[in-house]
């Protein structure tokens, strides 16, 4: 059986209460979210100015490929462009990730609860009895 290895802010997380590792993984999520958020917004912004600038959607480029005959700063801009497309799907997968522990923070939680932080952690049901005992 592989260990591992706990870092020492892991061990000083993982030994606050329930409550308080809830709110502060919301809040960070929440402000992580904001940032990405802005990034999403820049991402975008910019494959919308090379469809502005082509005419056309970057999937309608690579279907129909690039001209023989484009000069440099074309090729640069489809670089960039596939660049930013593939940082939008990205930032939007992480997004959905996030909102899905921000909503937590809203009331939706778990119907079992998981006591970690001491020495054999063990999974709540509901109505407080042992669901199992994971091995420390």
């Amino acid at each position: 059986m592989k260990t591992k290895r706990v870092t020492p802010v892991e061990k000083n997380f993982l030994s606050l209460y329930g409550g308080e590792r809830e709110a502060i993984i919301s809040l960070g999520a929440a402000l992580r979210l904001s940032y990405l958020r802005n990034k999403l917004f820049l991402a975008e912004s910019k494959v919308q100015q090379f469809e502005k600038q082509y005419g056309m959607t970057l999937a309608k480029v690579e279907a129909e490929g690039i001209s023989d005959n484009a000069d440099y700063r074309t090729h640069e801009d489809y670089i960039m462009w596939h660049h930013w497309a593939e940082v939008s799907v990205d930032i939007r997968k992480d997004i959905s990730m996030l909102e899905k522990i921000t909503q937590h923070g809203k009331g939706e939680t778990s119907n079992d609860t998981v006591i970690i932080g001491c020495r054999n952690p063990i999974n709540l049901k509901p109505d407080g009895t042992t669901l199992r005992t994971i091995p420390g």
